[in-house]
């Protein structure tokens, strides 16, 4: 029997031929819902699916023989992608194929929304001439900022820049500032330094718990009076009704979004009662040649997989084999954890990650580790962040990651020690395991601690005086937030020392400024990592 492709949604005939020559058989049914989809799925070895179909954990629960899933797009937030991890479904995307649509789209909504133009045709197709009423801005000299310099936000700045005169200042967490300076653009270090230079500002973030809402209320103030913000990334990253406010405030001069929380934008959402907001329905992908590239990519990917066994940008499979994934899982979950933590405290960009691996570590596959502390280190930043892709991600954005190993033995049986440096500073992190299940920090900077790397954090470098740190649980308790758990390092009494607490909820952000009025407390940092035992898509 040959394979079978089941087409969920849309996909051009060329895509479809590609997969006819491949000798595998179509079953193209777009618009499937509940058991019919389900059934369908379970008689398919592949599919193919677009932002029409949502895969959710119950349809995918019983696969069948459904082996892949291709999503056409970047983004693979209609696909239950842990269900599918389960049931030993490969899911692929197809990251490259929107990125030039995408990027025009964006630039013609900033000169939309520039001169007026979609108001201005309104206005015509009714019969006026009103030329006084629709006075625009020059782009020209203007400073356009980027959130985001990913494939997409790279070519809005390279277009911005070289096509239109503009200014064009970026931000993004994981790109150095030599590779910003490579491609053109001026560096900000921190989204809040960013916004007050900005004309213009334009999102290109994947949607994660760090990215909703990035530009709220108080974001939105920073902006100069009179500049104008564009979303075509995800809905979400902008608060919508901030923006409106900020409309009808005067404080913003417009906006233009192709993408919102809830799609379609339903009766009442408060953009459609505002004159200085430019609307399309999410047509970021929306042309001839994206179409064409995405289906002929989405159905490379399951002619690949399906005829060769070959997997290309795969979002949740890694290569082991099932004994090696039980030697090293947990120490590859807590490297990801490692990463995570080293983004959340680190102060300026990270350009250099030194992994050190030592003792009977330093004898197992210490690649996929150091993979997998990449992966943790990008995954809030980026999307579809994996073990197999993240060392390459992180190289594109400048980083240098430099892994070293050692079988001598320390205080611990095995170590990962990372040392992070970013343009500001340098610090440490050493972790280790206990057993298979208990993962733990040992030591952060010079000071050598015992904290459970799991939930949320709180890290406060201090001087050791009495009081402060009966201070520090008064404040969380005013706040009503509960402490799990407390330790503190320091190297002699009376000296500088490390508090870290773990905490059962994310303490408000009037409670951490609390903390740094104490004039002992010299910094503060909020660490949010997954819960005990909680594993990535891709690790299973």
């Amino acid at each position: 029997m040959p394979p079978r492709v089941l087409i969920c949604d849309k996909l051009e005939k060329p895509g479809q031929d590609l997969l006819v020559a491949a000798g595998i058989e179509i079953d193209n049914r777009p618009g499937l819902k509940g058991a019919e989809l389900k059934a369908a799925l379970q008689q398919a070895d592949g599919c193919i699916v677009r932002s029409g179909t949502r895969l959710t954990a119950e349809l995918l629960d019983q696969p069948g023989k459904l082996r892949a899933v291709v999503r056409g797009g970047v983004g693979v937030d209609n696909i239950d992608v842990s269900a599918a991890t389960r049931g030993g479904i490969i899911v692929m995307n197809t990251p490259d194929a929107n990125t030039i649509s995408t990027a025009e789209h964006t630039l013609s909504m900033l000169m939309s929304m520039a001169r007026l133009i979609p108001a201005a045709d309104a206005s015509m197709k009714q019969g006026k001439w009103e030329k006084g009423k629709f006075l625009g801005s020059q782009l020209t000299g203007k400073t356009l900022g980027v959130i985001g310099l990913g494939r997409i936000g790279r070519e809005v700045a390279r277009r911005a820049s070289l096509g239109l005169g503009m200014k064009v200042v970026g931000f993004d967490p994981v790109l150095s500032p030599t590779a910003l300076g490579q491609l053109g653009i001026a560096f900000a270090t921190q989204v809040d330094d960013l916004l007050p230079q900005c004309d213009f500002i334009t999102v290109h973030t994947p949607l994660t718990p760090e990215t909703t809402n990035l530009l709220d209320q108080r974001r939105l103030a920073l902006l100069p009076k009179g500049a104008r913000v564009i979303n075509c990334a995800r809905g979400g990253i902008y608060n919508e009704e901030a923006v409106a406010e900020a409309l009808k405030s005067g404080h913003l001069a417009g906006a233009a979004f192709d993408v919102f929380v809830e799609e379609p934008v339903p009766a009442g959402h408060p953009f459609l009662s505002c004159p200085n907001v430019v609307m399309t329905p999410h047509l970021g992908a929306a042309t001839v040649e994206a179409q064409l590239l995405v289906a002929q990519e989405s159905a490379q990917l399951l002619v690949d997989y399906l005829t060769r066994g070959q997997i290309r940008y795969a979002v949740n499979m890694v290569a082991l084999d099932k004994a090696e994934l039980e030697e090293v899982g947990p120490w590859i979950d807590l490297a990801r954890r490692m990463g995570m933590l080293a983004t959340q405290m680190a102060r300026g960009t990270i350009r250099k990650v030194e992994i050190h691996f030592r003792g009977e570590l330093a004898a197992k596959p210490t690649r996929l580790i150091t993979s997998a502390f990449s992966a943790g280190m990008l995954e809030n930043h980026l999307e579809s962040v994996n073990i197999v892709n993240a060392r390459v991600l992180a190289g594109e954005r400048g980083i240098e990651i430099i892994e070293q190993s050692n079988t001598q033995k320390g205080d611990f049986k095995s170590l990962i020690k990372a040392v992070i440096h970013t343009e500001q500073k340098s610090y440490t992190v050493s972790a280790t395991t206990f057993g298979n299940q208990y993962l733990r920090i040992v030591q952060i900077g010079a000071f050598k601690v015992d904290v459970p790397i799991d939930g949320v954090l709180l890290i406060f470098s201090h001087e050791d005086v009495p009081g402060l740190i009966g201070r520090v649980g008064n404040i969380m308790g005013e706040h009503g937030v509960n402490i799990a758990g407390m330790n503190v390092g320091r190297k002699a009494q009376g000296g500088e020392a490390i508090g870290i607490l773990n905490l059962d909820s994310v303490p408000p952000e009037a409670a951490v400024a609390k903390m740094l009025e104490h004039p002992k407390i010299t910094s503060v940092s909020l660490v949010k990592l997954p819960a005990m035992g909680v594993r990535p898509a891709w690790l299973g």
